[in-house]
């Protein structure tokens, strides 16, 4: 039986629904767990230093092939093995990573799937701003650990604020001990809303980032629906599910014998706004009717 090697960042429990939208494009590739490929699960727990040695082990274990689920965990895994395949998961331009040689002709042992998720972080800013006009200074949220996604969605926020006429405050959390931080600056700052940059620490916490901004009474943006559910003013970006389950299926026809060099880098396209109607009624703010117009679920 084939062993796929799942290497993440995400701690073992973390948004289970997208190791099930994983499992699902396996299926749709003709895999099902424990009928005819195996999986042996390799979790970093939300510490990114772990993950060389977590790739280290998989690539002695001989697996079939590496699933690498976070841009960390990709970078990982390709530094440890340049024989074994790899297919990767990321919201970053993974020819600037230096995962692969480029998009449509990968090269080497490296394929997979990126999404739209640090190309519309920007765009959250630009949504924030047209939900809250007055508001002339603002926060976006980093997890310094995960330089290869913090630092270039750091410049292009900074550079949308600067183009806005925003004054843009960069804060940084890797542990939940530093979130009440975080939000006991952004009243230091007088800062009238706040951005949230990708991460698979944040994601995991969505719903505790939401309660957060729902405590602290500040209008706040994230990637994800989850973070509106639990209370977030609106969430922007590519669907994290339709991602994974895409990389499921490039790990499938791996498996059925496809060299990743000749598999382009697939493009998940789908980009998905979610407002909470509640919250801005809460925080005072009346949403404009475009923003509703254009919104994909509105939470009421």
């Amino acid at each position: 039986m084939p062993v796929v090697g799942l290497l993440t960042s995400r701690a073992a429990g973390d948004v289970p629904q997208l190791l099930a939208a994983f499992r699902q494009g396996l299926k749709e590739a003709s895999f099902i767990e424990g009928q005819n490929v195996a999986i042996e699960y390799r979790f970093a727990e939300n510490q990114n230093e772990r993950l060389p040695a977590l790739a280290a082990d998989l690539v002695r274990r001989q697996v079939t092939v590496i699933a690498a689920l976070t841009t960390a965990a990709s970078l990982a895994a390709k530094a440890a093995t340049t024989s074994i395949p790899i297919v990767f998961e990321s919201g970053v331009d993974p020819v600037r990573l230096g995962l692969v040689a480029g998009l449509d002709r990968p090269g080497g042992n490296v394929t997979g799937v990126t999404s739209l998720n640090l190309e519309v972080a920007p765009k959250r800013l630009e949504l924030l701003h047209e939900m809250v006009p007055a508001a002339t200074v603002v926060a976006f949220l980093i997890n310094p650990t995960n330089p290869a996604v913090s630092e270039p969605e750091s410049t292009s926020v900074l550079s949308a604020a600067h183009r806005i006429g925003l004054k843009l405050h960069v804060l940084s959390a890797s542990t939940e001990r530093e979130f009440d931080g975080v939000f006991a600056q952004l009243v230091q700052l007088r800062a009238g809303g706040l951005v949230i940059g990708i991460d698979a620490f944040f994601t995991a916490r969505s719903e505790q980032l939401g309660a957060l901004a729902v405590r602290h009474a500040v209008p706040a943006v994230y990637e994800n629906r989850e973070f509106i559910a639990a209370g977030g003013l609106m969430s922007y970006g590519g669907s994290l599910s339709d991602s994974y389950r895409l990389t499921g299926g490039y790990t499938g026809r791996v498996l059925k014998g496809e060299k990743p060099a000749e598999l382009p880098v697939l493009r998940s396209t789908k980009v998905e706004m979610f407002l909470n109607l509640k919250s801005a009624k809460a925080l005072g703010i009346t949403v404009p009717l475009p923003l509703l117009g254009r919104a994909d679920e509105v939470i009421e």
